[in-house]
């Protein structure tokens, strides 16, 4: 049973290796076939290209370890909804559909 488990992993761990190599290479690719044409910007290595791929990973998407926290978030946010009354629940609603500061107006708030 624990053959199986270090089987699965190393398979893992071979696969994660040649995605990010691949990934690299195309990313390689794509930089020194238009980036110093269009920018005039100089041609980058495998390493420089893997870099650029992990800086976008940390820069774009984080770090989403937690994907307990969403859940327990959404919980308690369903038990608050059911708690509610009706009147709590309309004036919610009219609250969400008012929009996120000055750029959308509140349906409550009269149009001049």
């Amino acid at each position: 049973m624990k053959r199986h488990w270090i089987l699965r992993g190393l398979k893992f761990l071979l696969f994660a290796v040649l995605a990010a190599a691949v990934f690299s290479f195309a990313v390689m690719w794509l930089w020194n076939w238009l980036m110093p044409v269009i920018f005039g910007l100089h041609a980058i290595s495998f390493w420089q290209a893997l870099g650029l791929l992990v800086l976008s990973k940390i820069l774009f998407s984080g770090f989403r370890g937690r994907p307990a926290f969403a859940r327990h978030w959404r919980q308690r946010m369903m038990e608050r909804w059911e708690q509610m009354t009706p009147e709590e629940r309309e004036k919610f609603r009219t609250g969400m559909r008012g929009g996120c500061g000055p750029f959308g107006a509140s349906p409550a708030a009269p149009k001049v």
